[in-house]
């Protein structure tokens, strides 16, 4: 699961969906650039909700990876 930040996501906002994902036992990754941060999230994400992690302040777009089979 990808999580693409708002490019006006504030610090706190970064920090609250980092948290929450860590509360749903899933780790992560941070790829911060010039404009974006995104979360490559790693972990059991397929009983996470797309809708919810959307829903969280300061996250633009949640995307799926295709499990390999």
């Amino acid at each position: 699961m990808l999580v693409i930040m708002k490019k006006s996501a504030s610090e706190k906002e970064l920090e609250r969906i980092k948290e929450f994902l860590v509360e749903l036992d899933c780790d992560f990754h941070q790829s911060t650039g010039s404009d974006r941060v995104i979360l490559g999230v790693v972990g059991d994400t397929q009983n996470i909700s797309d809708d919810q992690v959307r829903a969280q302040p300061g996250v633009l777009e949640v995307f799926r990876i295709p499990a390999e089979d």
